[in-house]
């Protein structure tokens, strides 16, 4: 079995209130100089097999499909 990572993300230009109360919250618990927080998802696929582009291509067109909604986000796929 072989593991690949699926990381979504909110595109930059999408507002991300979930990451902003979290950076809001950094500074009232003491955590000093983080400037900004996004929020995002990981998804690990575990493939049978090794990963080949053929398999690759299979999460990218699974991540594209369900993982993310890529009108808002963006998604980086990797083996891990």
């Amino acid at each position: 079995m072989a593991r690949v990572v699926v990381d979504v993300m909110l595109k930059p230009e999408i507002l991300d209130p979930q990451g902003q109360a979290i950076a809001g919250a950094c500074s009232r618990l003491g955590f000093e100089g983080v400037a900004q927080v996004r929020q995002g998802k990981r998804f690990e696929v575990e493939v049978e097999g090794e990963v080949d582009d053929a398999k690759l291509a299979d999460v990218r067109r699974l991540a594209e499909t369900l993982l993310a909604n890529t009108v808002i986000e963006d998604f980086e796929v990797r083996v891990s």
